[in-house]
């Protein structure tokens, strides 16, 4: 023991590249005795988040909407103004809140075919209620409860009929259009003060900027639909459904009555869309969203939703939301093509966005 106490100290080994000044002062995450991080660690690091089955697809949207936002910046003069972006949001508000509730109902592995005809039948009852002197403030809760009671029948038809959600919702849309023609066969013009006003409101944000009313009603929608899905049990159980349903049930999840609340919620924002597009319309008319409905699934599916469920946000499908606005705007500022060039590249993108399950597949 007394020699090991009088031996004189050994010379101080000197540092391995990479490992020194791990302990000394100084050198925290940030310090200068961190090694910084390697460019195969980095592309280790993109590589997982890129085929991340929850961060994955959300990602490659991001990046997708930057892209073919810059394309368009660099081909066309006033591309990259602000307002343009701002008009993205303005001109597909009511489809934001459609993608919102088409969210919920994909993120339990449903689906719902009757949000375009929803939309339609809106714009029907807003008409020809107004026409006859409603008020508008009896006739929006009107149309949002009457919207969401019938989707809570299309719920109760899939959970207590055991109906499959295509052909529950293809019922529904049907109904749905067809009452539009028995309101009327005819476009019916909306001349009542309040909704031109909110129609043809601005609300400045500075510098020439502004946006619509409509676009305010869509972000709380947004806001409101994260905080339920991410904060909430009912939010959790909306992804355990869609992960594995009788795991579910087997964790005493209530299962049948958030099955049935997310198409009230989809019933709900389908009446909510109708009445912004009515604002941006200002008419009725039974033809009217035809299509939409599949605009509203490719947008969740762009945006990083898996239609088996389970995965999924609500901010990716405002992305594809963005996404499919984007190009449209391309579209419009090219002036030599279709609009019908549009329904090809969201083709498209829809068979590049089916790779995900491809890319997640080993990540499960």
């Amino acid at each position: 023991m007394t020699k090991l106490l009088d031996a004189p100290a050994s010379p101080a080994r000197p540092s391995r590249p990479g490992r020194a000044g791990r302990g000394a002062s100084g050198g925290g995450p940030t310090g200068p005795g961190r090694t910084p991080l390697s460019a195969r660690g980095i592309a280790t690091g993109i590589r997982n988040l890129l085929t991340s089955p929850k961060y994955g697809p959300v990602t490659v949207t991001a990046i997708l909407f930057v892209a073919i936002f810059i394309v368009g910046g660099v081909r066309y003069r006033g591309f990259f103004s602000g307002q343009v972006f701002l008009n993205l949001l303005v001109d597909n508000s009511y489809l934001i809140v459609l993608a919102v509730g088409m969210t919920f109902v994909i993120l339990t592995g449903g689906i719902d075919l009757s949000v375009g005809a929803v939309v339609a039948l809106s714009g029907m009852i807003a008409a020809s209620l107004l026409q006859t002197g409603w008020s508008p403030g009896v006739v929006i809760p009107l149309i949002l409860v009457l919207t969401s009671v019938l989707g809570l029948l299309v719920g109760l038809m899939i959970h207590v009929f055991k109906v499959q959600p295509f052909i529950a919702t293809l019922a529904a849309m049907f109904l749905a259009r067809g009452l539009c023609y028995v309101i009327s066969q005819n476009s019916i013009s909306i001349t009542d003060a309040t909704f031109v006003e909110l129609a043809v409101a601005r609300i400045p944000l500075g510098g020439n900027l502004s946006i619509t009313p409509s676009v305010v009603i869509a972000l709380v929608v947004v806001a409101i639909a994260v905080w339920v899905l991410h904060a909430t049990r009912f939010g959790r159980t909306v992804y355990a459904i869609g992960g594995g349903e009788h795991s579910g049930l087997l964790m005493g999840l209530p299962v049948a009555r958030t099955k049935v609340l997310v198409y009230v919620i989809s019933g709900f924002c389908s009446g909510l869309a109708g009445v912004l597009f009515t604002f941006y319309t200002l008419s009725g008319y039974p033809l009217t969203a035809i299509g939409t409905e599949l605009d509203a699934i490719a947008a969740v599916v762009i945006g990083g939703t898996l239609l088996t469920g389970g995965y999924g946000f609500v901010l990716g499908s405002v992305l594809g939301v963005l996404v499919l606005g984007v190009i449209q705007t391309i579209i419009t500022f090219e002036g030599t093509l279709s609009s019908w060039w549009t329904k090809i590249f969201i083709g498209a993108l829809l068979l590049v966005f089916i790779l995900q399950k491809v890319l997640t597949a080993r990540r499960r």
